[in-house]
């Protein structure tokens, strides 16, 4: 589904993450046990394939943190592939892997980071820091790892975000286990 461009024009960020049927990335509390997490489920498979497509990751403080219940250590990257970036105003490490810098909320910093020559960047969970990104119009994709479920109340999409924007379907394939690939340009109006 998801191929990343690696050539010298403008780099896109792409926002791949899971959603339950009412738009919501995690549950209260960041509870995520409701998706689809089986190792072996196409659909995940093909999510690990397509995140090594990727040479750049972003994300903001809370889904780094939220790492660390499942095993990473402070500093350490999440992907061992990519140059990770982490958005935040007073995270601080002890001492850090040279894949991994914090770096304070700066629209002027993504937007030199998608001048640069590389892969695609993918946008890792934070539906604050999604939202933020979107009202920014630095969001290019949408990929959605749509699971059948009804969560009713969490983490929004985008978070408080209220910018509206248009999405054009590229793909749509749906998976065992009931969870569908949903792939998006977004358009800015």
């Amino acid at each position: 589904m998801y191929q990343s461009r690696h050539f010298e024009s403008m780099r896109q960020i792409v926002y791949y993450v899971a959603i339950s049927i009412d738009g919501f990335i995690s549950g209260p509390q960041g509870d995520i046990s409701g998706f689809n997490q089986t190792a072996d489920s196409d659909g995940i498979r093909k999510y690990f394939e397509d995140l090594k497509g990727f040479d750049t990751v972003i994300m903001g403080r809370n889904t780094y943190e939220f790492g660390y219940q499942f095993g990473l250590k402070p500093g350490e990257p999440a992907y061992p592939h990519m140059e990770h970036l982490i958005f935040s105003n007073n995270l601080k490490f002890k001492s850090s892997h040279k894949l991994v810098t914090v770096v304070k909320p700066d629209i002027a910093l993504v937007k030199d980071l998608k001048s640069e020559v590389g892969s695609d960047i993918y946008l890792c969970g934070g539906g604050q820091f999604a939202g933020w990104l979107l009202d920014h119009e630095m969001i290019d994709q949408l990929i959605i790892k749509l699971n059948p479920i009804v969560l009713y109340d969490g983490i929004p999409l985008f978070g408080p975000s209220i910018r509206q924007v248009s999405l054009e379907l590229i793909e749509s394939r749906a998976y065992t286990h009931g969870l569908q690939l949903l792939h998006y340009n977004i358009n800015y109006e």
